[in-house]
């Protein structure tokens, strides 16, 4: 007979190394087209090259490689396209640091291509960081098809969809309001800029009535420093306080520029005095309301965000000294009327945090309204769902409301924009490939200096990974991707655009499901982040509890697009969780003596608990297979853990060892082993997607097929015909030992001693079954003497009884207590109780502590003392059950 090695003692660092290399070495995780087999793909979500391995990674990572895992072993043709983005703006910023701090130099000393070469030698050293830890968490990608947006490849097929979409008119050269950050010196797209509300002011400026030295017009605003670029003062036509100050002209402080008022639905007559400034240049609504009065855009600030020469004495201040100064001198000038505290929401740059300034200037755009309409239709009609789908309105709200997108970025690290300006004829050239001269005149040209939005090349992520525009053999099998897995904080900046685009280009949609996750939070529901120094590396978890532990806590902790907070309790958990099925594993291999892999039992070779583990078995493979299709991934997790530490580990092990331990135990020795066997296999397959390294070390030395769980088939029923009464049946037993060993532990039987039990089965059907397993009883409820009553016998005096569905137990304790000491014991316990009452029942008649405290406080107390007068309630019928014996 075959002998098995056993497992020695689990190191989750020791086997994780070991098996992720083998299985890149075998190849696991590439797989060729196969159009025999149904396709299934997932693209990660491009990690910035700049990145390192955060939380929220971790667990978008891991949700991806379950599903991948789980379709793999369902036999799909599986690909998981892996890679990395540019990064425009967080790429540039790092590498200038690093410049200033290391050689004291700016990317302008430089100059471009020295600049962008740096940037590339920087990429190669430390751009792949990133790969390497999400490859420590376990991550199954065909690393052999790693992309990088600014790859060969990729750069044809960004420059290909750049020049479509001008060629039908969807991207165009315009100028136009846009965010700008002063800091990285770019314009942004809204989406790149972040909200957060700031304790401001409103001052209110009276500004002079031309020709009329006794009247103002007062405007409230939170921009002081903006006004040397006013145009106008708008007010509500139907405002009679204002009626007829519309058309006159006014006369702008410090500037002496004199302006008109003039009349727009848009402007709200309760906020602030009914009267707005207008400056089309710094301002998105203002700009509006300009371009529909044909008013002039003045801008007021440089692109770092000082003052200008059109600031009159202010040039050359930063915007906020220059509000600053304003404000005092208005005082001084008695224009200013009054000032308001005001919390409002203040844009700062997604990047660097910067204050942004909405300033006028010449950048491209993408025509947005074509190109919403189809991507808002194909989530109508259900073609791509959002998992949960509650999400869906986010994503429509915002593509019904859309607004033109601003792609061109004052960056050097990027896709150029592919446009060339005449120097001679002043003609605007785009182009798929590079030119050295105007195709009109023949004149010199100078290509367009910026770089396209870093969202705009990850938004054809999903087919220019696969060598779009070449017609690829990938892209046949594999696009539309199956599922998108991502956080709901990028719906706008990256989902959106890649179904625009793949409906654009590829005439499909890019995936059929969007899986929408939450962000992971600290134990105090707070978001991880530097400032609050409470971010967790998961990597150190990783390298005290293992990936292992650190995925199915995550997986866990997870249900569709809600947050989740991080307990390292929980972590601690799921490594003792990993733990007991590598001793339990132990357990098993141990007694594999004997054991032979061809035989099979037959229905009539099986015991009641051998029927029982079968139902449970099969109930969980087909649960925990379409928690996994309907992307309730931690509801399958919950069920695998249910499994194996509860059913198998606490139940079945227990009940098989009496026939483990009996060496002439024959068909019903190999009966048991034959479970326990492939129901462990089993298990660690079902497992696998979420433990993977765990389950592959206690897999290999386990009887198996094949070289690796990684491609082992998934887990299916076992064949054996269907005893669902049986296993109803055990469960009643089941239940009657619980009740036992809750009685003992009630009355305080000490481990060890052993109890009369009497079994008296209301539930006729139950009788036979009783009788015949009353040993389950002697092994798992300490039982000394099992009788069973049939409905005619007395029931028993004295005993202390348990209830159960179909049957009524009985444990006689006399002689297993020392009723002396327990009640001595209970005296003590009840003593406490009173006082415990006592003080609570007083501060809760404390008519002070009851205005004073918070109710959650109260609530707390209330429920203090209903539980100790349940423990006093309880002791005292274990003192009059004490009498009876």
């Amino acid at each position: 007979m075959k002998t098995y090695e056993n497992l020695t003692t689990y190191n989750p660092g020791d086997i994780e190394k070991k098996w992720y290399g083998y299985w890149e070495a075998q190849g696991y995780f590439h797989e060729e087209v196969d159009s025999n087999k149904p396709p299934f793909s997932i693209v990660l979500p491009p990690p910035n090259v700049t990145g390192m391995l955060h939380m929220g990674h971790a667990l978008d990572n891991t949700l991806q490689d379950i599903l991948i895992r789980f379709k793999r072993m369902q036999g799909y043709n599986v690909l998981w396209m892996p890679g990395t983005d540019h990064a425009g703006i967080a790429t540039q910023i790092k590498v200038e640091e690093m410049l200033a701090k290391n050689e004291g130099k700016s990317r302008h000393d430089l100059g471009r291509e020295k600049f962008v070469e740096r940037v590339w030698e920087w990429k190669k050293e430390y751009g792949d960081t990133i790969v390497k830890q999400i490859r420590s968490l376990g991550a199954s990608c065909d690393w052999s098809r790693e992309r990088f947006t600014l790859d060969e490849g990729y750069y044809h097929a960004v420059r290909e969809v750049f020049v479509a979409l001008y060629e039908k008119g969807l991207i165009y050269r315009g100028e136009r309001i846009t965010n700008w950050c002063p800091r990285c010196n770019t314009a942004l797209s809204d989406v790149e800029v972040e909200h957060e509300d700031e304790h401001g002011h409103l001052w209110y400026i009276n500004y002079p009535v031309k020709d009329d030295a006794t009247r103002f017009v007062t405007v409230a605003t939170t921009r002081p420093e903006t006004m040397f670029g006013d145009v106008a003062v708008a007010v509500n036509p139907d405002d009679d306080r204002y009626k007829d100050l519309i058309g006159k002209t006014l006369v702008l402080p410090f500037v002496n520029r004199e302006i008109p008022v003039i009349a727009d639905d848009y402007v709200d007559s309760s906020f602030g005095t009914g009267c707005v400034k207008i400056t089309p240049a710094h301002d998105p609504n203002d700009f509006e309301m300009g371009q529909r009065h044909n008013l002039e855009s003045i801008t007021v600030m440089n692109l770092d965000g000082s003052m200008n020469a059109l600031a009159g004495k202010f040039e050359g201040l930063t915007r906020e000294e220059a509000r600053k100064q304003a404000v005092a001198e208005l005082k001084e000038m008695g224009l200013l009327a009054k000032i308001d505290d005001h919390d409002h929401a203040v844009g700062h740059c997604s990047r660097c945090h910067t204050i942004v300034e909405p300033l006028v200037s010449k950048q491209w755009y993408v025509n947005m309204e074509p190109l919403a309409k189809p991507a808002l239709d194909v989530v109508y009609d259900k073609s791509i769902e959002f998992v949960p789908e509650r999400f869906t309105k986010t994503y429509t709200n915002w593509l019904e409301n859309i607004r033109d997108w601003c792609i061109s970025r004052q960056l050097w690290w990027g896709h150029r924009i592919p446009a060339w300006y005449c120097d001679s004829c002043g003609e605007t050239i785009v182009s798929r490939e590079d030119i050295t001269e105007c195709p009109h005149c023949h004149g010199t040209v100078t290509q367009d200096p910026d770089v396209l939005d870093t969202w705009f090349s990850s938004a054809l992520w999903p087919f220019a990974t696969m060598g779009w525009p070449e017609n690829t053999k990938e892209l046949e099998q594999w696009y539309p991707t199956s599922v998108l897995v991502t956080g709901y904080d990028i719906i706008f900046f990256w989902v959106a655009r890649m179904i625009f685009m793949g409906l654009e280009f590829e005439k499909e949609i890019p995936f059929k499901h969007v899986f929408i996750h939450g962000l992971v939070r600290d134990s105090q529901g707070r978001k991880m982040s530097k400032s609050l120094g409470n971010g967790i590396n998961p990597l150190d978890v990783i390298d005290e509890y293992g990936a292992d532990a650190l995925r199915f806590t995550l997986v866990t902790g997870n249900t569709p697009g809600n947050d989740m907070r991080f307990y390292m309790e929980r972590v601690e958990a799921n490594r003792n969780f990993a733990n007991k099925i590598w001793n339990a594993s132990k357990f098993v291999l141990m007694n594999l003596d004997g054991y032979d892999e061809s035989f099979v039992p037959t229905d009539a070779d099986l015991t009641l608990a051998d029927k029982w583990i079968i139902e449970s078995y099969n109930d969980a493979v087909a649960n925990i297979t379409a928690n996994l299709d309907k992307f309730e991934l931690g509801e399958a997790a919950s069920t695998v853990y249910d499994f194996i530490w509860n059913t198998y580990c606490d139940w079945y092990i227990e009940l098989a060892k009496p026939r483990l331990y009996n060496k002439e135990g024959g068909r019903d020795r190999a009966t048991a082993q034959y479970l326990l066997v492939n129901i462990l296999r089993h298990m660690l397959e079902l497992l696998h997607p979420f433990m993977p390294f765990v389950t592959e070390h206690i897999w290999q030395h386990l009887p198996h097929e094949g070289d690796s769980i990684v491609v082992a088939k998934w887990p299916t029923a076992l064949p054996f015909t269907e005893q669902k009464e049986a296993a109803r049946q055990m469960q009643v037993m089941m239940d009657a030992i619980k009740g036992i060993r809750n009685m003992r532990a009630e009355m305080n039987v000490p481990l060890g001693k052993k109890a009369e039990v009497i079994l008296a089965p209301t539930d006729e059907s139950l009788m036979d079954t009783v009788s015949a397993h009353g040993d389950y009883f002697v092994t798992l409820a300490w039982a000394e003497k099992v009788t069973i009553l049939n409905s005619t016998d007395a029931k028993p005096e004295n005993a202390t009884v348990t209830v159960v569905n179909g049957l009524e137990v009985y444990l006689l304790l006399k002689d297993l207590i020392d009723a002396d000491k327990e009640r001595e014991r209970i005296n003590k316990e009840k003593e406490q109780m009173k006082k415990e009452i006592s003080r609570l029942e007083g501060k809760l008649n404390n008519q002070g502590f009851l205005d004073k405290a918070p109710e959650a406080v109260v609530a707390k107390e209330q429920e203090k003392l209903a539980e100790y007068k349940q423990k006093q309630q309880a002791l005292l019928e274990r003192e009059e059950f004490l009498k009876t014996l």
